[in-house]
């Protein structure tokens, strides 16, 4: 059975643009093909809660290689743009660049795939958040359809 939407995805403008690259990139250190998040859409931190958006490229690093005649994302390129988004929150609640790294993924699923083309709506909530440590709950979403869910916890380093 599927958790309750931390948002519904239906709810959220994904041409709104609150954060674009300039400041992401102000708060993440990913560069070049690491770089997972294209915006920012959706950011509140009374209620714990961001959702940004990855466009998936056809001509993607991976793309060539994952599945030459069907390509699909990898599910750790989810993990990471689950991860960066769960960052920059860090940062920006924190207002700190210091840099988050993974410690755990925890309860991972995913439930759909996700081909060149597409737009990834990921929506995290913050279940804890320490000085050292932060913990959040994400999903991901194409054409309103959740493809992943899992919580990302990442830590200091």
């Amino acid at each position: 059975m599927l958790a309750k939407s931390i948002i519904d995805p239906g709810s959220i403008d994904l041409e709104n643009s609150i954060f674009g690259p300039k400041e992401i990139r102000a708060r993440n250190s990913q560069r070049f093909e690491m770089e997972m998040l294209d915006r920012i859409v959706h950011f509140d931190p009374e209620n714990a809660t961001i959702a940004g958006v990855h466009v998936v490229r056809e001509d993607a690093f991976w793309a060539r290689g994952h599945f030459p005649d069907r390509p699909i994302l990898p599910g750790i390129l989810m993990i990471e743009i689950a991860g960066q988004l769960c960052s920059f929150f860090f940062g920006e609640v924190h207002d700190s660049n210091e840099l988050i790294g993974f410690a755990a993924c925890e309860e991972v699923r995913f439930r759909g795939v996700v081909h060149p083309g597409s737009e990834v709506l990921m929506i995290g909530e913050m279940v804890v958040l320490r000085s050292k440590l932060a913990k959040f709950s994400a999903q991901a979403y194409v054409d309103g359809e959740r493809v992943f869910d899992g919580t990302i916890v990442g830590m200091k380093i």
